[in-house]
């Protein structure tokens, strides 16, 4: 019995959380989505910075 509503309720809770995601990633006067994009985007930045780069960014870099 809580089988097929557990299956009726997984499809329209699936849509209730896209679509309030799709409202909060394209509402352009919302603070904490610039929040969350902002640093998520730095935080990335970082990663990419710390992980993909063949030189240490702290040390003294070579006089040419």
């Amino acid at each position: 019995m809580s089988a097929p509503s557990a299956k009726k309720s997984s499809p329209s809770s699936v849509m209730d959380w896209i679509s309030s995601a799709c409202h909060f990633a394209t509402d352009r006067n919302d603070f904490r989505r610039n929040l969350l994009v902002n640093l998520g985007l730095f935080a990335a930045g970082v990663w990419v910075a710390r992980n993909l780069s063949d030189f240490d960014l702290m040390s003294p870099q070579p006089v040419t």
